[in-house]
């Protein structure tokens, strides 16, 4: 079975980070509740995983409440994190993860200090502002300059299937911060159950793609 994979060739530094969107599986039956979906998916997004060349490494998950908290994670963080909806470090082969099915997977890329974060962001995390705070943090922690950022966004929900545009919110909140390269393919995943799962267009019951991001490579 072909397992559909999008690689971000903009969050790449020269081949030292891997940024990728794992879409919808065919022909897996995913009406069931989360964790039944996941468990189902889970031989999958492994495959994936090795696909990609990420299997070898640590995945790191975070609990994803929908808040606006972030963790910097390394090679011993025990899983899922708790309590966050954001993941960030600075340690070469680690594979971060973010589940998504609607929500956004956000994902920021510091070139210059070699320093990467990924971020679940719905309507709720959103208004909370998950991303400027991960963004902060990575200044705070590794010296990242918003200016020196790669945001890139996933397929989410977008009118007229979803009441709010949050993505635009999003990358509004990049820009305000001072992240000039903000990459959006605009791609809906209420628009298109072939490709992506959707819990508002299926109502609660349905799988989730799966966000990943790595630096890759040591000094």
């Amino acid at each position: 079975m072909s397992i559909p994979v999008e690689i971000y060739p903009a969050l790449g530094l020269d081949g030292r980070c891997l940024g990728a969107f794992i879409g919808r599986v065919p022909g897996v039956d995913v009406n069931v509740e989360r964790e039944e979906a996941l468990q189902r998916l889970g031989g999958y997004h492994s495959g994936a995983l090795v696909d990609l060349g990420l299997a070898h490494m640590p995945f790191v998950t975070a609990e994803q409440v929908h808040g606006a908290e972030v963790a910097e994670v390394n090679e011993t963080t025990f899983i899922p994190v708790k309590g966050v909806d954001a993941l960030m470090t600075n340690r070469p082969q680690i594979c971060l993860g973010i589940y998504v099915a609607d929500c956004c997977a956000v994902y920021v890329v510091d070139p210059e200090h070699e320093a990467i974060g990924l971020a679940h962001s719905g309507r709720k995390g959103t208004e909370l502002g998950i991303v400027p705070a991960l963004i902060r943090k990575m200044g705070e922690r590794y010296g990242s300059r918003p200016e020196a950022l790669v945001v890139q966004l996933s397929p989410c929900i977008r009118p007229p299937h979803y009441e709010v545009d949050f993505a635009a919110r999003i990358v509004e909140q990049c820009r305000n911060l001072g992240v000039r390269e903000i990459l959006d393919d605009g791609e809906n995943t209420g628009a298109d159950l072939e490709r992506y799962y959707s819990y508002r267009m299926e109502k609660g019951k349905t799988g989730r793609m799966l966000a990943v991001l790595a630096l890759t490579k040591y000094d």
